[in-house]
């Protein structure tokens, strides 16, 4: 199978300035992304799409492709569904298999992405395999609706005061992996498809950057994790 690695990085990051250069543990945030696609055994071709020269210089220093995309999709209001599609359509090759790698959820390897491709590989139905993180705490029964006058509206009513090992698991899209049949996306326009599967991280490891407090948790994470995935 022929797999399109696109990572989306604008410039214009405002929560965290010039946050997809930002040095994280021991190299820019973009180049975690860029390290996964590179150490992946069924990556075809990686290709970072952005509006900065800045972080073209430093994608292009760790080893992947650079398509500059156009002023119109790199506002703070662009969908990176149409970044994805404005970078197959300048590459002009066909691929079975798109994966966008959002720098800002760095934790995840070259054999998370492997054994994604590989579900694809094993059932033909499967549209589309994103990754999730299993939540507990976090659980919808523990969430609730306010009203005008600030009551409390459960979520889920009648599971308001279960206990939390009676609770069904509930997923969380940790934002490490979203990859999708070429087909389906051009017929959908989106990752998010029909017959999609969950492709099930470790909670421990969620690092999802758009604040300074992220990227301060994400520090503190990212040496034991890369400790404890040193072999991959």
């Amino acid at each position: 199978m022929k797999v399109l690695v696109i990572i989306p990085a604008r410039g214009g990051s405002k929560g965290v300035p010039k946050k997809n250069i930002k040095i994280l543990g021991d190299k820019p945030l973009i180049a975690h992304a860029i390290d996964c696609a590179k150490a992946s055994r069924k990556t075809t071709r990686i290709v970072v799409s952005t509006d900065s020269a800045e972080i073209a210089e430093v994608s292009k220093q760790f080893g992947s492709e650079v398509i500059f995309r156009l002023e119109d999709l790199a506002t703070d209001t662009s969908n990176v569904v149409t970044a994805v599609a404005h970078v197959y359509q300048e590459l002009k090759e066909d691929f079975d298999i798109i994966v966008l790698l959002q720098p800002t959820s760095p934790l995840r390897t070259g054999a998370d992405l492997d054994n994604i491709i590989a579900l694809f590989e094993k059932d033909k139905k499967t549209n589309s395999v994103i990754s999730v993180i299993p939540m507990d705490d976090m659980h919808p029964a523990r969430m609730y609706n306010l009203s005008s006058n600030d009551e409390l509206i459960p979520l889920l009513q009648d599971l308001e005061t279960a206990r939390r090992q009676d609770l069904e698991p509930v997923y969380y899209r940790n934002g490490c992996f979203y990859a999708v049949r070429t087909t389906a996306f051009l017929e959908h326009n989106s990752f998010m498809v029909t017959d999609k599967k969950a492709y099930v991280m470790n909670a421990d490891w969620l690092a999802n950057i758009d604040t300074p407090r992220d990227f301060k948790i994400a520090e503190i994470l990212y040496q034991d994790w890369k400790n404890e995935n040193s072999n991959h």
